[in-house]
């Protein structure tokens, strides 16, 4: 979504940004109230809404003013994750590793997630009220060039600290000086996903094998690298599209692709289609719903992404979901939330990092893997160690907040045992 189309859209920021703190705290607070909007509780996910409150204790803060001592001027360090998706297993991933993460280090967290296109007003108030309330720093998540350089332009101008993830700020040719951006790789999940399609299909007859397509609307970032990396195998002919569907706005996209499959597989008879390509858990999973239930098994699926449910799905429908490619979304959430702190601390990491991706074949797969144990599968599984947590001062930040605030609840029966007289 850019500005181009929807030319009301940061016309809310711009008016916020001349309204004032109130009224941007206003609009913060209306905007978490849409039902759209995830605010994720402390409960839950540990964000910390206030210093004193979360006990996090002396040691804590006083290693934080002398980490941190602009950050840290008025007591408390507070980023903001703002997400714009609003369903999806990975993303889920992503914000909970993330807000962990954070909260690891003694700070305080607040996650926000939703659907742009799907309430672009409700979103622009939203990221204005982020602009103008007192961030110390914010993490961002899918956007477009031009989309993420007006979500983001306003926070930078406030002298909020900028990490984003498959999202890259950059309009007419101006990027934001500062930010640190992170990426999948989504080239090379594509074509590792791509490159295991045409290895498993190929029937030996050297035509090229007829792939249909499910993608997402263009401009948001992992979705125009995909549809390139797609482009380049089909331009060398070493596929050939035998049909796209876009699904696009979807308030379910799983819905959305099962239905435009479904709708599709008629034209398609058995024998004129080899696979179908889904760049997205949603979409796959969409797929793979259509595929079974049409009994398609001479149709092939091939994605990007995991999560536990589509682990679950690959072997239910393991002879039609053959592979998927994927990076560790609680991974990319941990790290990005550790350059940020890096940032806040001063130092000055490299200006963009990519994630790289892995295959994870449905062959290999057991009931009893999930995301969390796909390390044990995969012996190649990045584990994060050294990723930005080298600091000697992280280590001590972590290390003292999970003295005062992560002590385990006494059981009950050593605390009555304790308590009885001897």
């Amino acid at each position: 979504m850019e500005n181009e189309r929807n030319p009301r859209f940061f016309d809310q920021i711009r008016r916020l940004a001349h309204e004032g703190r109130r009224l941007a705290r206003k609009a913060l607070v209306a905007a978490a109230a849409v039902a759209a909007v995830l605010v994720f509780d402390a409960c839950v996910l540990g964000s910390r809404p206030d210093a004193t409150a979360a006990g996090q204790g002396e040691p804590v803060r006083l290693l934080l003013e002398r980490i941190m001592p602009g950050p840290m001027s008025d007591g408390i360090v507070k980023i903001a994750l703002l997400v714009n998706e609003k369903d999806g297993g990975n993303t889920w991933q992503f914000i909970e590793a993330a807000v962990l993460e954070g909260r690891s280090m003694g700070f305080t967290v607040d996650a926000f997630a939703m659907d742009a296109a799907a309430d672009p007003e409700a979103f622009a108030e939203l990221a204005a009220g982020i602009a103008l309330a007192d961030y110390d720093g914010v993490v961002f998540v899918n956007g477009g060039r031009g989309f993420a350089y007006d979500v983001l332009r306003p926070m930078a101008d406030n002298g909020i600290r900028i990490v984003t993830f498959e999202a890259l700020p950059f309009r007419d040719g101006r990027s934001i000086p500062g930010i640190v951006t992170t990426f999948q790789d989504d080239y090379s999940l594509a074509r590792l996903s791509l490159e295991t399609l045409v290895s498993h299909v190929c029937d030996g007859t050297g035509r090229p094998p007829r792939v249909f397509r499910v993608a997402g609307r263009p401009g948001i970032t992992f979705q125009d690298r995909h549809d390139w990396e797609f482009g380049e195998f089909a331009r060398r002919g070493r596929i050939e599209e035998a049909g796209l569907v876009r699904v696009y706005g979807s308030e379910n996209p799983r819905l959305g692709a099962w239905e435009a499959v479904s709708a599709a597989l008629p034209y398609f008879p058995p024998g004129s289609l080899d696979a179908v390509w889904a760049p997205g858990t949603e979409f796959a999973k969409g797929v793979a719903d259509a595929l079974g239930h049409a009994g398609r098994s001479d149709v092939r699926l091939f994605s990007t992404g995991v999560t536990n449910e589509s682990l679950r799905m690959m072997q239910r429908h393991r002879n039609i979901w053959t592979a998927s490619t994927t990076v560790d979304h609680k991974l990319a959430g941990r790290v990005t939330v550790r350059i940020l702190a890096a940032m806040l601390a001063g130092e000055t990491p490299d200006g963009d990092f990519f994630f790289e991706p892995r295959l994870v074949r449905t062959a290999d797969l057991n009931r009893a893997v999930n995301v969390a144990n796909l390390s044990m599968m995969l012996p190649d599984w990045p584990d994060g160690e050294g990723l930005f947590d080298g600091y000697r001062w992280m280590a001590e930040l972590k290390a003292a907040e999970a003295r005062f605030f992560r002590i385990s609840p006494q059981p009950a029966s050593e605390a009555d045992s304790e308590a009885a007289p001897r």
